[in-house]
């Protein structure tokens, strides 16, 4: 009996992986890359079906090829979606199993939104054919440039089932209420910024995690991250991913909005906010524009910048919840910050966010063509080489707009007063590389503006 239970301990052991995150193509897709060494131990092989659990909650996705470094480390790479669905984050844990799938006969899915489109099931049965799906799955599909999020109702037979060219989709007029989890931002969001991220993680995400651990070495965890570089290179947005992938509470501070004129007032907002982030722990507060909260006291004529600055570091020292509770600054000018805030204790770490090389370029231009019905000939790579000094918001305006270059194509075959649009019309929509050349004939790249030169026009006659 007791050899019995070792051999189920030891069988269990190789069931449970720890999550790491997925790269962005594998968003959506409902596929696991599951540690070699474990799938060869379990018998699993490409395109098996394997039912990931974390306590009640449990769904199926797809084994798929893991990457050769992950070979021993016990890791699972499951997408924003696939973790929104079990409740869990990176570094947590799930066990796995493989599972038997039958082929769906009948699927029902409901919007997350309302939907303004008629007869989208054709379309959406030709994305997903081959998917696996299970019920309360959020599946993301771009249509006309705008995500939309469709949760499966119900399956017929009941279980994983997959997708398959006679299933019969349905989608419900009414929206869906359930909680099913739509992440609102995930690491796989973020391209580009790999190192950066890394870096990030290991300052907040352990601390907000396993405060435990910095009690143990007898050292504070870190208060606070600067994180400071050009417009549009994703600070927002990795900070919003942090929160997100934490489960943290996240408090947003704009500059502009927490100045007031009437005294004491920015001042209260600061508190209120710090107070309501100690109280709510775990919690990320983010000083976006810190630049303008937090200028160099012996910079400004005015008594409010300097009362704030002096509670901004008075706050800074005084949190009280250790790990619990961290900040995370925003400037595109780190220079203009008072220097106080800068030193150990306050912001502990400064991790600058660049203008992106060619192979951030391409990583960002994938995320940001997720789901984008685009035509064989569009060249990612080759916009990542031709896309020199974009920033990450440049490139989400080059993927936007070349999306609309592509609806005003079969916008006189739409009829603007119809209450939807007909999928014979959705599937006529599809982005080619051409929209994307001729929308860059048009832009500039943020990264080169300041340094642009103009040649004047003096000729030798003048002199």
């Amino acid at each position: 009996m007791k050899g019995e239970s070792r051999k189920q301990a030891v069988d269990d052991s190789k069931n449970t992986l720890i999550v790491a995150e997925v790269n962005s193509k594998d968003v959506g897709r409902k596929i696991a890359r599951v540690d070699p060494k474990v799938a060869e131990e379990l018998g699993l092989e490409t395109g098996d079906a394997i039912e990931v659990s974390s306590g009640n909650l449990k769904t199926a996705v797809l084994n798929w090829p893991a990457h050769s470094q992950d070979k021993g480390k016990g890791l699972i790479r499951i997408d924003g979606y696939t973790r929104n669905r079990l409740e869990v984050g990176i570094n947590d844990r799930v066990t796995i199993k493989k599972v038997e799938v039958k082929e769906a006969k009948k699927i029902n899915f409901a919007p997350k939104e309302p939907l303004m489109i008629s007869g989208g099931e054709e379309y959406l049965a030709t994305l997903l054919n081959g998917h696996l799906v299970t019920k309360g799955d959020v599946f993301p599909i771009v249509i006309m440039g705008q995500r939309i999020d469709l949760e499966v109702v119900s399956t017929v037979p009941a279980g994983a089932v997959v997708v398959s060219g006679s299933t019969e989709v349905t989608i419900s007029e009414q929206v869906s209420t359930s909680k099913a989890g739509i992440p609102a931002v995930t690491y796989e969001d973020i391209g580009g910024l790999g190192d950066e991220v890394a870096k990030v993680r290991e300052m907040i995400d352990l601390p907000l995690r396993h405060p435990e651990i910095f009690k143990r070495l007898g050292v504070e965890a870190p208060k606070g991250v600067l994180l400071h570089g050009p417009p549009g290179t994703g600070k927002t947005l990795l900070a919003k991913a942090i929160a997100n992938e934490t489960n943290a509470n996240f408090y947003s501070i704009s500059g502009p909005e927490i100045m007031s004129k009437f005294y004491g007032e920015s001042e209260a907002r600061l508190r209120e906010i710090f107070q309501q982030a100690e109280q709510k722990a775990p919690s990320i507060i983010f000083l976006d524009e810190l630049d303008s909260i937090a200028p160099k006291r012996e910079e400004v004529s005015g008594e409010v910048e300097r009362r704030i600055v002096a509670q901004l570091l008075s706050l800074m020292d005084g949190l009280s919840s250790r790990g619990k509770v961290v900040v995370i600054g925003a400037t595109n000018r780190i220079n203009a910050i008072d220097p106080a805030l800068r030193r150990t204790g306050r912001f502990d770490r400064e991790i600058e966010l660049g203008v992106p090389d060619r192979d951030g370029r391409a990583e960002i231009l994938q995320i940001h063509t997720r789901g984008m019905p685009l035509t064989k000939d569009v060249d990612l790579e080759r916009l990542a080489d031709v896309t020199h000094g974009f920033v990450g918001s440049d490139l989400q305006a080059l993927a936007k707009e070349a999306a609309m270059r592509a609806l005003r194509r079969v916008l006189p075959e739409i009829d603007l007063n119809a209450e939807s649009i007909p999928s014979k019309i959705l599937n006529k929509i599809e982005v080619t590389m051409s929209d994307f050349m001729d929308v860059l004939k048009d832009m500039e790249p943020s990264a080169m503006r300041e340094v642009f030169i103009e040649v004047p026009n003096v000729k030798w006659d003048d002199v």
